[in-house]
């Protein structure tokens, strides 16, 4: 607790009591410590920092009751005695934060929002911000009903399918909403903002789909739809990741075979162009150990032989040629 004066310093019996309590408490010797802000109080009932100092070892001993109780105690001795605001914000704040201690997040925020008032300072604000994050994962939390999420998912298929794409979509969102794990609305809505071509969002939604449920093959297809238009190498690769989860699926197929003659379509400096935009290829080539072995292989092509001997290393050397990054003579 730093030392808090209202007004001219001066030696006094309660002021020389209140430091005594200062110095038990960084010593963690919190009986002793309210014993001195006790006498403190005693001989001087009109100054707020005694209160606080002693609702401050009441919070380190988890007696929020107490710290509650002093602290109001203190603030209306403050209000009497016109406190320095600074400190009125301290005992509004320590209340605040006892309330958050105890689970009431409503009267912490009340707590809270009084202390700003009194004062804007940097740490209060901070621990406000700490409760308003706290109330809206509450809500959230509230607002979660799988039911009637799926509820919405429905209404919203509903709509899309009359073709009403941009309509479908709050509906969806609230699907969301209800039920953030489900990935399945994640998908539908890619859907609604690809045939807006919303194609940012789209994407977005495919990742969040995938990450959800890597397992969930429309989720790939959609976001393989979406890259092909202008990035055929990064496409054919989501093509792959569909056709790994279901071989037999004729959308994987004609994707990856229409990938595929795009891709020789292109000149080389277009396909490797193309190419460098796939995350997985940015990842080969940002290998240290890839990197060792392409320069050794340029200077040394007989080393080729060796180093694809290691079938990681082979598979991933393949994967740059197919993209037109690295050519064979």
């Amino acid at each position: 607790i730093n030392a808090e004066y209202g007004g001219n310093v001066m030696t006094t019996p309660a002021l020389a009591a209140k430091e005594r309590g200062n110095a038990a408490y960084k010593a963690k010797k919190f009986a002793e410590a309210i014993a001195a802000y006790d006498e403190a109080i005693a001989l001087d009932p009109t100054d707020i920092t005694f209160y606080n100092n002693k609702g401050a070892v009441h919070f380190e001993k988890g007696e929020y009751d107490q710290v509650i109780e002093v602290c109001t105690k203190g603030l209306d001795v403050g209000r009497e005695q016109r406190a320095d605001y600074k400190h009125v914000a301290k005992s509004l704040s320590r209340i605040g934060k006892a309330y958050l201690k105890k689970g009431d997040l409503d009267s912490a925020m009340t707590f809270y929002d009084k202390a700003i008032c009194e004062h804007r300072d940097p740490a209060i604000l901070k621990e406000r911000s700490e409760v308003v994050k706290l109330i809206k994962e509450r809500e959230d939390l509230a607002f979660i009903d799988p039911i009637k999420s799926t509820e919405e998912k429905n209404k919203g298929n509903e709509v899309f399918k009359q073709g009403k794409y941009a309509d479908a979509i709050p509906f969806y969102t609230n699907a969301i909403k209800r039920n953030p794990q489900d990935h399945v609305p994640y998908s539908n809505r890619a859907a609604c903002y690809t045939k807006l071509m919303e194609f940012g969002l789209a994407m977005e939604d495919c990742n969040k789909c995938i990450e959800l449920n890597p397992t969930f093959i429309k989720g790939y297809l959609r976001k393989a739809a979406l890259l092909k238009i202008d990035k055929p190498t990064e496409a054919k690769g989501v093509y792959e990741k569909a056709l790994e989860l279901d071989p037999n699926n004729m959308e994987a197929q004609q994707g990856y075979q229409h990938c595929v003659n795009q891709m020789r379509n292109l000149s080389p400096e277009e396909r490797a162009k193309s190419a460098m935009k796939d995350p997985e290829i940015q990842r080969i080539l940002q290998d240290p150990a890839m990197q060792i072995i392409l320069e050794q292989m340029q200077k040394d092509p007989t080393a080729a032989q060796e180093h694809l001997k290691n079938p990681q290393v082979a598979e991933k050397f393949q994967k740059l040629v197919q993209s037109g990054i690295v050519s064979i003579r």
